[in-house]
């Protein structure tokens, strides 16, 4: 799974690249099929049966507590789960009321969060609902039902389902390719059984030549290879090619010729120039030595082809992205969390564009800068994506806008607010920034007359001493004072936040915490999200240690992924511990709770106290000179 709310982007761009091309391209979203087909009636009568055969010689007190409240409220999850989920899909809101009662949905192990919150404080539930309305607070408790069936799904049935989420590290390298083979021999679970039946009815219905499947998170990649497996037994003559985030980062140095048991070819970076010679080979138009950028196997031996002459298509070339193929109307808008801003992620549905490809800043030392699909900057101009806009609205009638950019670059946003209000152009729009200087109240007031409703941004260890280390070029002051232009302007912030990094102490950790709580208390971010550092070999930490005082623990002989690698940092700090009183005060911050506890509240160990004014923020935003 990616996302339930909106398609994941890859598809649609190369999708409407092709069609540009003038070959005949059709597109098919497993995540959501999948989903919907184990969410019915039917779906949740094979899936007991199941857990009911797994769980057949176990005692009620040996049930894992999501398998036992299934077990016991069956009838009542069957009569609730397809009216819920068109509840999500915005086809049945009536039933806001049922679901609001507290006595329509059966309330499993998920649910226990919501009990904790409302004896944390009494009002927070009435205040928030309060304002979202009966809809929202239906949709949240309908969420935490399809959460709870997750659950189930994953303890009972397949323990490799779940609903994607953002890990503490995004990545998790595999060096061996062992792990993965081995589960793609065993026998086949019901949800195995379900991807093979869908699969083939998309086969059956397109007649595919070339199967390309994107792999965007580590957690995409098995089910990917079982789609291609699914490919190859249905027949084998059909081609199957592998590309997306996944497989850009982590298959830089692979291998295996195991894997090319599944996929015939694999493409790393941006996908249009590959793909689009690759059929060309396919068509006989070109030599195999033309592939840009692709893994295969020759003589039982990974070869990775790459001519040097046919350069990436611009960006202002690569076409609309299109959505045909993929039923819109079937998505979820989900509510996992009352915070407005942090629930953008899983609710509504969003038309997804690029303004640039690849970071108009490169410079940070964390980032995998190295690599072509972040260092290779190219925007197309705000002529062409306002176009691109309009387009999108036409063909799926939606008005929402994600700009999926790494950061999108200033100048080409105020050229296309300005735009889209000549034209009139009504849109809700959001995507990723840097906080940078030239975010001045007058041109974050012009980006919400356009439309803007959020942005997001890397306030990374909100330390100035480690943001100048990893050359962020902010400093904490400066993303305190952009911010509020935005928050001031209207438009929600969400702040990306690390903690571990090289270096970091114990006091700069706790001072960071420090630094949000005030953030949030003076209304500069709305919501933020901690990370735990991972180095990564594509990045100038990963490639030049020594500069950040840093030892590297090679990784073991790598055949297959390969993406972060494990340090030794002389500064010691108990990161772990850290990490868990980190996200416990933030999650009750973005709840609008526990400002006033002391920062030491939030661990479970005596932690230093911190060491900067209980001011800062506020003279940051109101005392220092303007921008």
């Amino acid at each position: 799974m990616t996302q339930l709310n909106t398609p994941y982007p890859a598809t649609a761009y190369l999708t409407g690249f092709l069609k540009q091309e003038n070959y005949d391209v059709a597109q098919r979203d497993l995540a959501i099929d999948l989903f919907l087909s184990l969410l019915t009636r039917q779906g949740l009568e094979n899936i007991h049966q199941v857990i009911e055969d797994n769980f057949a010689d176990f005692e009620d007190h040996e049930l894992p507590d999501a398998i036992y409240h299934f077990l016991l409220n069956y009838s009542q999850y069957s009569i609730c789960v397809e009216p819920t989920i068109k509840f999500l899909q915005g086809k049945n809101p009536s039933l806001a009321l049922r679901i609001t009662s507290r006595s329509f949905l059966p309330e499993g192990p998920q649910f226990e969060n919501l009990y904790q919150m409302e004896e944390m404080s009494e009002h927070i539930l009435t205040d928030a609902f309060g304002n979202l309305g009966m809809q929202d607070k239906a949709k949240y408790l309908a969420t935490l039902f399809i959460d709870d069936l997750s659950a189930v799904i994953t303890q009972g049935v397949d323990p490799h389902f779940e609903i994607s989420r953002y890990g503490e590290q995004l990545a998790a390298s595999n060096p061996s390719f062992d792990d993965l083979y081995q589960q793609l021999h065993q026998p086949a679970l019901y949800t195995d059984q379900v991807i093979s039946s869908l699969v083939n009815d998309y086969l059956s219905q397109e007649q595919p030549d070339i199967v390309g499947i994107t792999v965007p998170f580590p957690g995409n990649m098995l089910g990917a290879l079982k789609i291609a497996q699914c490919c190859k037994i249905a027949n084998p003559q059909i081609k199957t090619v592998l590309g997306g985030g996944f497989i850009n980062t982590e298959l830089r140095s692979l291998q295996d010729p195991r894997i090319f048991e599944f996929i015939d070819f694999i493409t790393v970076d941006n996908g249009e120039r590959p793909f689009l010679t690759l059929i060309e080979y396919l068509d006989q138009q070109r030599p195999i030595e033309d592939l840009v950028r692709t893994y295969r196997i020759h003589d039982q031996q990974v070869v990775y082809s790459n001519n040097p002459t046919l350069h990436d298509i611009p960006h202002k070339n690569t076409g609309t992205p299109s959505y045909q193929g993929l039923q819109t109307d079937n998505y979820l808008s989900l509510c996992e969390m009352l915070n407005p801003m942090h629930r953008i992620w899983s609710d509504g549905r969003w038309n997804k564009l690029t303004i640039a490809q690849g970071c108009y800043w490169s410079k940070c030392s964390f980032c995998d800068i190295s690599l072509n699909y972040i260092g290779e900057y190219d925007d197309a101009g705000a002529e062409i994506i306002v176009n691109r806009i309009e387009t999108l609205i036409r063909e799926t009638g939606e008005t929402g806008f994600h700009f999926v950019d790494e950061a999108a670059p200033p100048k080409v946003l105020f050229a296309m607010a300005k735009k889209l209000i000549e034209r009139q152009i009504i849109i809700s729009w959001w995507g990723n920034i840097r906080f940078e200087k030239t975010f001045t109240a007058e041109l974050c007031q012009l980006l919400a007359d356009s439309g803007c409703i959020a942005i997001s941004g890397g306030l990374e260890v909100a330390s100035d001493r480690l943001l100048k280390l990893m050359k962020k070029g902010v400093t904490v002051e400066q993303v305190a004072r952009v911010s509020k232009h935005f928050t001031d302007s209207g438009i929600l912030v969400h702040a990306y936040l690390m903690y571990g990094f090289p270096s970091q102490t114990e006091q700069e950790t706790v001072d960071s915490l420090e630094r949000v709580r005030q953030l949030m208390l003076n209304g500069c971010i709305n919501s933020a999200y901690w990370h735990r550092f991972a180095a990564t070999i594509h990045s100038p930490i990963g490639q030049q240690p020594d500069q950040f005082g840093i030892e590297l623990i090679p990784n073991e002989a790598v055949l297959f992924a390969e993406n972060d690698i494990a340090f030794h940092d002389p500064v010691n700090a108990d990161h772990d511990m850290l990490g868990k009183g980190l996200k416990k005060a933030l999650y009750n911050y973005m709840h609008g709770m526990g400002f006033d506890l002391p920062i030491s509240f939030w661990f479970e160990q005596a932690v230093k106290e911190p060491d900067i004014p209980s001011d800062f923020i506020e003279q940051a935003i109101y005392h220092s000179l303007p921008d």
